[in-house]
């Protein structure tokens, strides 16, 4: 067994199972090591599906040895520490390993224990969360047996894993009661801590036609902070402008809570952290500014992207080919240009197909006259349930397929 490897990345969720892939498509001849404890592997864009019981839940999980790529090797172990200087991550089970380049892709941490209430509360007392494998079926079935009363759907501060995944949920749930007789007598609040209903204004218009057709209550600036689950209360801090903020309990039959967010600990105690605790990362190149040979993509890179799985696809050949330059001594060359793809489903059979960069400028994939991303459309619909899964599973994790994706601008390092 060695311990010396060309690459070792930390992490085998989507980015990093990806630019694994992606690494060992362009050079077979790597030695490659994938850091990550877990058995298995989970598709986190397809349980909204699962809560609109669309999707199986068993369809989105698969044995984490399946989507290693051939020629990688997994080490099945905790990550505890690095010692960039040394070119060296500490494992859990006392192995040491050396690497040429680092690439950090471990994840974020969904923080349940920062709402009082919460954890007691998941899977029982009408509180779900589709940010969870367990718990996503839990929500379709609340979403049919809830006849009447108040349904609340929450998210907290950014960042978060999709900033749209809080409201698909509400859309897909507001959906199902219009189509079976039942929304009028149901009372939807979306209680959101931002001051936007979604980040990018562009796609706003669409969104808040569907927040009238619902008859949804908006709440912004309103932030989730403890839960009683038995008495089925929710508290949030309110915030208003010109006002200190203030508490507001609501009863409800059902709350859908989107746990905040944070990196995760291995990250935050690294010297690779920036100050707020994320991987410290160029935003063109994705290259850690103080250790040359030391990458990061996925939801911990301080990045300011979309966290979605769209990122990652189009983040991991951009890695690839940047750690092979600098393998070779070469500086890297290709750019990130921030894309990002959020679906909204806003209804079942319809979505809003978000796609954006850095700063908000719209990256569309697809010409206008195909998929106009300011409107709701059936055929983005059809991708995320027929076509995006095996791509997923498939090509982009498998076998390092770039389908629209691929590097094609190349330039001198630099951030944008």
């Amino acid at each position: 067994m060695t311990n010396e490897y060309d690459v070792v990345i930390v992490g085998a969720g989507a980015a990093g199972a990806a630019i694994a892939a992606s690494l060992l498509r362009r050079r077979h001849s790597l030695r490659l090591a994938i850091v990550d404890p877990a058995d298995r592997h989970y598709y986190q864009p397809g349980w909204t599906l699962v809560g609109r019981g669309v999707f199986r839940p068993e369809s989105t999980v698969r044995p984490m040895e399946a989507v290693i790529p051939k020629g990688a090797e997994w080490v099945r172990a905790v990550a505890t520490a690095f010692e960039p200087d040394r070119n060296t991550v500490l494992l859990g089970n006392g192995r040491k390993l050396t690497y040429r380049a680092l690439v950090m892709a471990p994840g974020l941490k969904l923080d349940w224990d920062a709402i009082p209430g919460l954890v007691d509360a998941l899977g029982r007392n009408g509180v779900t969360s589709n940010y969870r494998f367990d718990l996503a079926p839990y929500t379709w079935r609340l979403v049919q047996s809830l006849e009447r009363g108040k349904a609340i759907f929450t998210q907290p501060p950014m960042p978060i894993k999709c900033a749209g995944a809080p409201q698909k949920a509400m859309y897909l749930s507001c959906d199902h009661w219009l189509r079976t007789g039942r929304l009028a007598a149901i009372d939807v609040s979306f209680c959101n801590a931002g001051g936007v209903l979604f980040g990018v204004s562009a796609y706003v218009p669409a969104l808040m036609a569907y927040i009238e057709r619902y008859g949804i209550n908006l709440q912004l600036q309103s932030r989730l902070i403890s839960i009683d689950g038995v008495r089925k209360e929710a508290t949030f801090e309110v915030t208003q402008a010109g006002s200190p903020p203030q508490t507001l309990t609501r009863s409800f039959e059902m709350l859908h809570v989107c746990p905040p967010q944070v990196s995760p600990d291995i990250v935050r105690e690294s010297p690779l952290a920036d100050a707020a605790g994320w991987l410290e990362a160029d935003p063109a190149t994705l290259r850690h500014p103080r250790f040359a040979n030391v990458f990061s993509a996925g939801d911990a890179c301080a990045t300011a992207n979309a966290k979605t799985a769209a990122a990652a696809r189009k983040q991991a050949p951009i890695v690839a080919e940047n750690v092979l330059s600098t393998l070779d001594g070469k500086e890297p060359r290709a750019l990130y240009d921030g894309y990002g793809s959020c679906p909204l489903t806003v209804e079942r059979g319809r979505i809003i197909l978000a796609e954006f960069g850095y700063g908000g400028k719209l990256l569309p994939t697809f010409p206008k006259w195909l998929i106009d991303g300011s409107h709701p459309s059936r055929l983005a619909w059809l991708m995320k349930e027929r076509i995006l899964p095996p791509v997923y599973w498939h090509g982009m994790l498998i076998k390092g397929r770039e389908w629209l994706v691929r590097p094609k601008e190349f330039a001198h390092a630099g951030s944008f």
